[in-house]
């Protein structure tokens, strides 16, 4: 016959560890409350009010009347809706670039070397600048007789100088490369921050199994960076294909609809058309695309998975 022995201090320290982590709960939850009430009022509403307006014809003035399916229909047949949607995609090409610079410029100033702080902080600085300010020094640059007219000219790239944002075939990537310089030190943060979390020990083994620069940089450093790669991918697709400031500020869609962008055509029929309901289905669209090319994104990096 067995007898079973009852431990009720062992009990008593059960429950009260049980209280002490539901006070420490409560306590997180507490503090992270007015964060989730202001991302619950200023990012949930307004999705959830704009998905419902895109199935509405809305124009402030009267309330929404439900129209189901056709802003998309109409969507469909809209060839400047269209023209907007090719110039963003077209836009995902500074994608690679940026990521490529950024992790070069990254793997150069990740030195210990004297006024290497200097070059960080100068590499950041277009960042944090505004883009009415960058913008509007870049349409100066970029005029006929502007400083990069004159490099080109200078080095034989250009037979005589022309405003950039007023050719149809070239204020595009013009743009593209403001948006190069501009954002490349953010993403350069970004891998400096992935380069310095990766174990020397990892780098120090393959030089001494006699592996040379290069195959340490494509075997070791490229493996271990991929988290950071599909976060910058990620950031930077999405960014390239919501982009709006850099066409507000320097060339308002033209010339002649060349740097018209899918983002731009929703502020338009927003904020000068006033259809409101339509302007939210083209941006739900858009949505849509920029989650396609972020699941792409996830697929060719492996999900960011660094073995």
């Amino acid at each position: 016959m067995s007898t079973r022995t009852h431990h009720p201090a062992k009990k008593a320290t059960s429950s009260g560890q049980r209280r002490n982590n539901a006070r420490t709960l409560l306590i997180a939850y507490a503090f992270l409350l007015p964060f989730l009430a202001l991302m619950a009022l200023y990012h949930f509403y307004p999705m959830i009010f704009g998905t419902y307006l895109a199935f509405t014809e809305y124009n402030v003035i009267s309330p929404p009347q439900w129209v189901g399916l056709k802003n998309f229909e109409e969507l469909m047949r809209d060839r400047d809706f269209w023209t907007g949607v090719m110039n963003s995609v077209k836009y995902i090409l500074v994608v690679p670039v940026i990521q490529l610079v950024a992790i070069g410029l990254a793997m150069l100033v990740n030195r210990q070397l004297p006024g290497i702080a200097l070059f960080r902080t100068a590499y950041y600085v277009p960042v944090v600048t505004s883009f009415a300010v960058v913008g509007l020094m870049w349409q100066w640059m970029y005029q006929q007789y502007g400083p990069v007219n004159f490099m080109l000219t200078s080095l034989g790239l250009m037979h005589e100088p022309k405003s950039l944002l007023n050719n149809p075939a070239l204020a595009l990537v013009a743009v593209m490369f403001v948006t190069l310089w501009k954002g490349i030190g953010y993403y350069m943060v970004l891998y400096l921050a992935g380069l310095q979390s990766i174990p020397r020990d990892l780098e120090e083994a393959a030089v001494i199994d006699g592996a040379s620069r290069w195959q340490v940089f494509w075997h070791v450093t490229l493996p271990a960076l991929r988290p950071t790669i599909l976060v910058c991918s990620l950031l930077s697709t999405i960014s390239a294909i919501k982009v709006f400031e850099e066409i507000y500020v320097m060339t308002m869609g033209g010339p002649a609809g060349s740097t018209y962008t899918a983002l731009f055509y929703v502020f338009e029929k927003a904020f000068k058309d006033f259809r409101y309901g339509y302007a939210a289905a083209a941006g739900l669209v858009v949505a849509v695309i920029s989650l396609i090319f972020g699941w792409i994104n996830f697929r060719l990096t492996r999900g960011g998975r660094n073995s």
